[in-house]
């Protein structure tokens, strides 16, 4: 079997993951008694790992998020008034699927930014688009009087142009 040619066409396919898991299978003589059924099945969960992980990190990019902040990283044990229960009802992201939106606010120094932003990581990790953006900003891009509309031109991640959400 020619499995330069695998590879190649692989590549061309933008099958990446796939044809380096393709690689790593031939080199390696733990995955001779394997099925060709779990071969190739453990050819697919790689590929998917690759897409699912560009896709995190385009929505990631596309968020502008100002701190790498995870909500699993929040620090309850220092009071800053932060509902725990509160924070955990938000990081199930049904507010986003029910098509709200969270404002955070508070006093200077008790982690505003950090928990929106941990909340927008979280919300691309479950595969929703998120943008991370300060109040006077987005008071600015929306009034009237603006001449950059930014918020409604914001382009998807996955394709060229505003979202169809967006027009």
């Amino acid at each position: 079997m020619l499995h330069n040619q695998t590879l190649e066409k692989l590549h061309a396919l933008k099958l990446h993951g796939m044809a380096d898991a393709f690689r790593k299978q031939l080199q390696s003589p733990a995955c001779e008694p394997l099925s060709f059924a779990e071969r190739f099945g453990l050819l697919v969960d790689r590929q998917w790992d690759c897409k699912e992980n560009a896709r995190m990190q385009r929505y990631l990019r596309a968020a502008r998020l100002k701190l790498p902040a995870c909500i699993e990283d929040v620090d309850f044990r220092v009071p800053r008034g932060i509902d725990r229960a509160v924070l955990m009802g938000l990081a199930s992201c049904d507010w986003v699927r029910h098509h709200r939106n969270v404002l955070v606010t508070g006093p200077t120094g008790v982690g505003k930014t950090f928990i929106a932003c941990a909340l927008a990581h979280k919300a691309c990790r479950e595969g929703y688009r998120a943008l991370y953006i300060r109040c006077p900003r987005l008071f600015q891009q929306l009034s009237p009087g603006s001449r950059r509309r930014q918020l409604r031109q914001a382009p998807c991640p996955d394709r060229q142009g505003p979202c169809p959400a967006h027009r």
